[in-house]
């Protein structure tokens, strides 16, 4: 008997702690965004603003109208401000549930050196408790991305609300990534203690490494444009999108000597360039400028790159960058908050000289442009996807944001997440109902 009690208070905390989340079924029904600011995500600002949204898609944007209810659904935002859904660009996201967790429950690194046949969409995990807590920050579409070796392999976009892989694709294998080897060596603090020296010279390692790298896309180069093939070979068959523009390169890495091998890749090969982290971008940003190379920078909330520089410059390098006319996006890489702070981020710089409506342009419109993704979504326009979040108050500022509708693709999705259910299931414990 005592065991049979056991169970079903074991039950009943199963179901209380449960998450029950569904992805929104698709509607048919016209939805009506009324009285808001909306943000549109390209600069513009519509005080007291009206969006119609018809079959997930954007119909009219337009300031002081009057509507009328008919057979649509109203949504008032009254006081309230209206934003694109947000964009993290590249994300372990579905593929790592922990951050420095066991190797078994994570998914997002391959064995290997060259795993440019590799596709992070394949292994998305739909089921993260990770995503609804972003959606519930105003997070809608996100770059999932894979790690590991020098070449990772392609990346993919997913719409946060979905039941498999196949529903949540928005655009498959948009980039394939490179991990830039380092052209310096740091040292372990142990290295430090002891007095031990680098018996290395990282600079001709890194030389190497890029040579290897660039044999593999001149081998890539001549067995694409050679129709006689009589074997395929799928890793030169995953970067023909590099060659013939459907894809783009996204360059891993933080130091200017790193950056200026991505410049070389866009001069010998002709590939669209992005890099990723790009700490020190700053120092180069009129030579990416001229090479039309785009910069997602990684977790704002951090260090200087070395003691030289200012305290605050990771905070000031978006408005540098805007500045020089670089393309730029926002990205949260913090594994500990597992990037629900992306809007924060936006709002630091925001802070530093970027300003507010650049600020949102960097995790949302920027960010589509570089994903390749802006002709659907990244800004309330008409045509685009209602990728949309209405928010209480400034979706930059963590005091003020609270995101209170969110719809993808014109579907109203949950905002509920296991955190809030946990907030919830202890202010019952303790009755703070």
């Amino acid at each position: 008997m005592k065991y049979f009690i056991f169970i079903l208070a074991l039950m009943h905390t199963t179901v209380f702690a449960q998450e029950n989340v569904y992805p929104a079924k698709s509607t048919h029904q016209k939805i009506i965004i009324t009285n808001g600011t909306i943000h549109v995500g390209n600069g513009q600002v519509i005080d007291n603003g009206t969006i119609e949204i018809q079959n997930g898609k954007i119909t009219r944007v337009e300031a002081h109208v009057t509507v009328s209810q008919g057979d649509a659904k109203i949504i008032n935002a009254d006081g309230k401000h209206v934003y694109p859904g947000l964009i993290l660009p590249v994300t372990d996201l579905g593929l790592r549930e922990i951050s420095g967790g066991v190797r078994g429950t994570n998914d997002y690194r391959e064995l290997g050196d060259n795993n440019a046949s590799i596709r992070a969409i394949v292994a998305y995990n739909t089921d993260s408790k990770i995503i609804n807590t972003l959606k519930a920050n105003g997070i809608l579409l996100a770059g999932v991305t894979p790690q590991g070796g020098t070449i990772s392999g392609s990346s993919s976009i997913v719409q946060l609300d979905a039941w498999n892989w196949e529903d949540a694709a928005y655009k498959l294998d948009n980039a394939i990534h490179l991990n830039m080897p380092s052209f310096i060596s740091r040292p372990t603090r142990f290295q430090l203690m002891m007095g031990i020296r680098p018996q290395t010279n990282p600079t001709r390692d890194a030389l190497d490494k890029i040579d290897e790298i660039k044999s593999f896309f001149r081998q890539a180069k001549a067995y694409l444009a050679d129709r006689s093939n009589k074997e395929t070979n799928l890793k030169f068959e995953a970067v023909k999108g590099l060659f013939n523009k459907t894809q783009k390169l996204f360059v891993h890495g933080n130091q200017v000597k790193q950056m200026l091998i991505a410049v070389d890749f866009v001069k010998e090969f002709g590939f669209d360039v992005v890099i990723v982290g790009g700490s020190e971008s700053w120092q180069i940003a009129d030579l990416l400028k001229q090479n039309n190379i785009a910069v997602i920078l990684g977790d704002e909330h951090s260090l200087p790159t070395t003691e030289d520089d200012d305290v605050d410059q990771p905070y000031k390098t978006p408005a540098m960058l805007h500045k020089a006319g670089v393309l730029f996006a926002l990205n949260d890489e913090h594994g500990e908050s597992r990037y629900r702070n992306l809007p924060f981020n936006a709002g630091t710089a925001a802070a530093y000289g970027l300003g507010k409506e650049e600020a949102l342009k960097a995790i949302t419109l920027n960010s589509a442009k570089i994903l390749g993704i802006d002709d659907r979504t990244g800004s309330i326009e008409v045509g685009k996807d209602a990728n949309i979040v209405v928010s209480e108050g400034d979706i930059l500022d963590m005091r003020s944001s609270k995101i209170e509708h969110a719809l993808i693709q014109g579907r109203e999705v949950s905002l509920d997440n296991k955190q809030k259910q946990l907030y919830e299931r202890y202010k019952y414990k303790y009755e703070l109902q």
